[in-house]
Order: C-alpha cells, then sequence, then structure tokens
C-alpha cells in the first residue's frame, strides 16, 4: 500500500500568499514534513491530529541531512498515508526538489508540486515594484548565492550577472554579497547600482533596504548573518508612493 506525496509550496511565510490548492492539501494530510521557513502559522492550515515533522534547513545550524528527509517521505508515504512535503517559498527555486522528486520515483511513489509565490516576487512585490520593466529591464534571472559549503559558486557567469539591464535575484546570498559585487563591479556592473535587501519577507520582522550594491556590500560585510534575506539589485524601479 502506498500514500502520495504533495509537494506545497509555502510562499514568503504570509499564510495569506497560500495557494488554494495548498490550504487544500495541508486540510487532509496524515503527515506534513515542513521547513523551518514554512512553519508558524501556516502549520496552522494542517490538519488536527496530523503529525508535524520539522526538517528544515538554515545555514550554520544543525539541519536534517537530506538522504534522511528522502528516507521519512518514502517510509511515511509507504504507510498509505497522505503526506505533505512543505517547503518554503516555491518548492522547484533552490529547494532541492530534484533530490526527493528522485528518492519517490525510485521508490514508485505518486506525486504532484504545488506551485508558490517565490521571495523574489514577494519581495519586490512588497517594496511596490515589478521585477521587469519596459525598456531597461526585460531579463530577469535567479541565482544561489551560496554553494554547499556555504561559499560564492565560483562557476556563475559573472559578465551576466554584471548586466544592468537585467535584474538578478540573489537567493541565500547575504554572506556572500561582499565578494559578489566585487566581482560584478570588476565585471563593470557600477557600484551605484540601486539595490534592495528585504529581510524576511512575510514575516513580522520583515525589514526592507533600498540602497546600491556597493553600499550594500559594505553594509552586509560589517552585520552578522542571522535572518534570511532576499537580494535584488540591478534597474529596479522607484519605489512607488
Amino acid at each position: 500500500m502506498r500514500g502520495f506525496v504533495s509537494f506545497v509550496s509555502s510562499g514568503p511565510g504570509d499564510p495569506e500568499l497560500l495557494t488554494l490548492k495548498a490550504v487544500e492539501r495541508l486540510g487532509k494530510a496524515d503527515v506534513v514534513l515542513y521547513d523551518d521557513l514554512a512553519s508558524g502559522a501556516i502549520l496552522d492550515r494542517a490538519r488536527k491530529g496530523a503529525t508535524l515533522v520539522s526538517v528544515g534547513k538554515r545555514a550554520g545550524r544543525p539541519s536534517a541531512r537530506q538522504e534522511h528527509v528522502n528516507r521519512l517521505l518514502v517510509d511515511y508515504a509507504l504507510t498509505g498515508a497522505a503526506v505533505v512535503r512543505l517547503k518554503s517559498g516555491d518548492a522547484g527555486v533552490f529547494g532541492r526538489l530534484e533530490e526527493e522528486c528522485d528518492a519517490l520515483r525510485t521508490a514508485e511513489i505518486g506525486y504532484e508540486i504545488i506551485p508558490g509565490v517565490t521571495s523574489a516576487c514577494a519581495a519586490a512585490a512588497i517594496s511596490l515594484i515589478p521585477l521587469t520593466r519596459r525598456h531597461t529591464a526585460r531579463r530577469l534571472q535567479f541565482i544561489t548565492g551560496a554553494d554547499v559549503k556555504g561559499e560564492l559558486p565560483d562557476d556563475l557567469n559573472f559578465a551576466a550577472l554584471a548586466d544592468p539591464y537585467a535584474v538578478t535575484a540573489v537567493y541565500m546570498g547575504k554572506r556572500t554579497f561582499p565578494q559578489l559585487a566585487a566581482r560584478l563591479i570588476a565585471q563593470g556592473l557600477s557600484g551605484e547600482t540601486p539595490a534592495l535587501l528585504a529581510e524576511s519577507v512575510g514575516h513580522d520582522d520583515q525589514r526592507l533596504v533600498r540602497t546600491t550594491v556597493a553600499k550594500l556590500a559594505e553594509q552586509l560585510a560589517q552585520e552578522s548573518v542571522t535572518a534570511t534575506a532576499m537580494i535584488l539589485y540591478g534597474a529596479l524601479a522607484d519605489e512607488t508612493p
């Protein structure tokens, strides 16, 4: 007897940004395996009596190993349970979704993927700006600012990332942004390029900082990294009044 796994995208943390399908799946789940950033009020939507299991990963903190998460998904599904794997943001954006899907396919367990609001979109919306702009920002690129060791990936296309006519969203890049900024400026990007730091998007302690690439790099070089953050830079629109 095999159950079924629903990969549910929780968005940036605001339960009002959950999709109707996400709420419906949470309300019927027997088991919910959730990320740290997909907890809090969002778990209130889970069915009363559902088994809730934290499997979150946070940089610099003790975290569940990916192999353990994969095993839990398979083991719970093999009991015949309706399993929700609750992932922060959009499940398919820098969320290690592929490894978990591979484990389910190997075990011949059915699954679905329910999309959600990724933090780049949420950060722009909360800042009252669009992610793209006619004539000046026709291209949007998402990158991760950290490799498996937490360092700036060395194989990024820095020339493309220094394109002043693009908007770039940097996930998990708060710690490495000073290094990234130095590489971008060396590639010709102006240090005065607009930048946005959006911390804890969708949570009560949310913080938005409108600045420049150079100033943000200097600021983050002096700060300790605690809150999660999304960084946008490039041809950003002015904040709407």
